[in-house]
């Protein structure tokens, strides 16, 4: 009965050690697929939107906090415009390291690439594959169906550091927006007469505007 009792009782030990073992141990993560952000303000800036929930690269490009260590990214309303009916975007592969700053995808328009920076570090863990097999949506709705990747975030204060301040967003993109018009003075009338939105692709009206040296300006990868 003794040697059957001790049995019992190393079993349960055995037992206990492993599930404490594996609540440690990596667990993967696991999002829904081809979700998109929602309940975002319409805050608008100079005619582009800009949620104020998001927050932005000086390389135009946001991101969001999901959830602990998980940031969605994607291109904020001003670079779509830029960017405009783009035929292809070259997202980065799922498992493929991410630093901040750095160049991690492409938009490619009448066989020129330019180049986009990340806005925060980490894993890529999945990538929008609507976006990719239709790149209008990066215009359409760059917020929400036209969001590029989910990124795993081990440090967490990668995802504020060397972003834009909260306080400063608007201002950023008014300097932004007003920068564009002096280096290109025709795209100060390019906004819609209806609220005064922008046009959906502000450099189709200027056949000699140099599209990857104004978006690379931009973008920060000039």
């Amino acid at each position: 009965m003794t040697v059957i009792l001790v049995l019992v009782t190393f079993s349960i030990f055995i037992l206990l050690d492993w599930v404490v073992n594996r609540r440690k141990a990596p667990q993967a993560v696991v999002v829904p697929a081809h979700s998109a952000p929602r309940f975002l303000d319409q805050s608008y800036v100079e005619g582009f939107l800009v949620p104020e929930q998001l927050a932005y690269h000086p390389g135009h490009s946001w991101a969001m906090h999901e959830r602990r260590n998980l940031v969605r990214i994607g291109i904020d309303d001003f670079a779509a415009a830029l960017a405009g009916h783009v035929e292809r975007v070259e997202l980065p592969k799922p498992g493929q390291w991410l630093r901040q700053g750095q160049k991690a995808w492409s938009l490619v328009r009448d066989g020129e690439k330019s180049e986009m920076v990340s806005p925060t570090e980490g894993e890529v863990i999945e990538i929008n594959p609507e976006v990719a097999a239709n790149p209008d949506l990066l215009r359409k709705d760059p917020y929400g169906k036209g969001w590029l990747a989910l990124i795993h975030v081990p440090d967490e204060e990668s995802t504020t550091r060397n972003l834009v301040p909260k306080g400063l967003v608007r201002g950023w993109m008014r300097e932004a927006v007003g920068r564009l018009y002096s280096l290109q003075p025709q795209l100060a009338g390019a906004v819609a007469a209806d609220g005064g939105l922008p046009t959906e692709d502000l450099l189709a009206s200027l056949p000699d505007a140099n599209w990857r040296k104004v978006t690379g300006e931009f973008f920060l990868t000039a």
